[in-house]
């Protein structure tokens, strides 16, 4: 099947558009976390359907397009989504042509490759071959890895489940003079604790402070995460108490946490009194409040508590998980509350009709609406 130009226009538009946004920024802090790799809707399908040669038909013609192929940036795009089909030697291929291109060949084109690896499905397999790479091609191509580089490397032994292995590569930067920041600290420290090696997680907090580099908020919140899971409300709140008097603003992640410690631990009251103080700590829920939330309070069986966190997620425009809602209806039918299990299927049915199709549709038949009904009157708005 020929491939229309229009998609090929499309696609470095998109292209244009990602490589402004992810290499616009040089500061130190955006350097430390590599961008997510281009994936445009039209390659993400070819590559489900294998379709690799169409791929190539769109990318290719792209690396002769005047206005644009003598921008590392621009190609470094093209590398990212090869790597993001799982093409391979594509991508190599094309890192290989740059100097030809008319460009320089930085970091930026070895950071695309390597994040995009890490970022692709599984199923490729592609993953493995990062630290490989990172070093015979710093090596071949004379590349320069900088902050990003590293940080994409650390992130790999993280994914692979070995953070033991990213610790070393801090030491390394800092014997290249390259500038360590919290980020990657951030990356290792999360994993630590995911791996369930808290006292290797606290070692490294211990020398991140010790070497003068401030935690930020996402490094709080890896280890408000950890305490929320494996201590007690009254830990989690004496680290949010650590995060205003660093200076920081705990955020509806850290909240997220806290509530779910609560609940966990059976205090669901004060776990809603966090949910209804949200807004003057000023934050707004996510759809991870509202799934938690809902969640604990109807296994709970605190269906009314369920129902007015549903209601107010609505508001905000969160669509919660039909895992959380479902419970949350068939809770509501059980307890003899059908026009309010109705109110909550009739209003998802309305606020995301795109998104009420499938398992959500059954849950029309729960509640006793028909295709054409959208629930009782007083259906949340926006």
């Amino acid at each position: 099947m020929a491939l229309r130009l229009s998609s090929r226009r499309q696609i470095s538009s998109f292209l244009l558009h990602y490589c402004r946004f992810s290499f616009s920024s040089s500061s130190s802090a955006a350097a430390a976390a590599a961008p997510r790799p281009p994936y445009d809707p039209e390659i993400r399908r070819l590559a489900r359907l294998r379709r690799f040669s169409d791929i190539e038909s769109l990318l290719e013609p792209l690396k002769k397009d005047r206005e644009n192929a003598s921008s590392e940036p621009f190609l470094a795009s093209v590398v990212a989504s090869y790597a993001s089909a799982g093409m391979l030697d594509q991508a190599l291929r094309t890192l290989d042509e740059i100097p030809r291109l008319g460009s320089p060949r930085t970091a930026i084109s070895l950071n695309a490759l390597l994040s995009a690896l890490n970022h692709s499905p599984r199923r490729f397999g592609r993953r493995r071959l990062v630290p490989e790479l990172f070093a015979d091609l710093r090596r071949k191509l004379s590349i320069v890895p900088d902050a990003v580089s590293y940080g994409i490397l650390a992130k790999n032994h993280c994914l692979a489940g070995e953070a033991k292995k990213a610790v070393p590569i801090i030491k390394e930067m800092e014997e290249k003079k390259i500038e360590v920041t919290a980020v990657i600290y951030t990356t290792i420290l999360d994993s630590l604790y995911k791996e369930g090696k808290p006292q290797e997680a606290e070692r490294l907090w211990k020398e991140m402070n010790t070497k003068g580099i401030q935690p930020d908020l996402p490094a709080y919140n890896v280890r408000v995460m950890y305490r929320a899971s494996h201590g007690k409300p009254k830990e989690v709140l004496e680290l949010i108490g650590e995060i205003k008097s660093a200076g920081l603003k705990p955020d509806i992640i850290t909240y997220n946490y806290l509530m779910a410690c609560y609940c966990s631990h059976g205090r669901f009251e004060d776990a809603k009194k966090v949910y209804r103080e949200l807004e003057e700590k000023g934050c707004v829920p996510n759809s991870s409040t509202c799934k938690s939330l809902v969640l604990a309070l109807c296994k709970k069986g605190d269906f009314g508590g369920g129902l007015d966190v549903f209601m107010d997620s609505m508001k905000h425009g969160k669509l919660p998980d039909l895992g959380s809602v479902k419970l949350l209806v068939e809770g509501l039918v059980k307890a003899s509350k059908l026009r309010d299990a109705k109110r909550v299927v009739g209003g998802l049915k309305k606020k995301f009709p795109e998104d009420f199709v499938g398992e959500w549709k059954k849950l029309e038949k729960v509640v006793g609406l028909s295709a054409d009904e959208e629930g009782s009157d007083n259906t949340m708005t926006a």
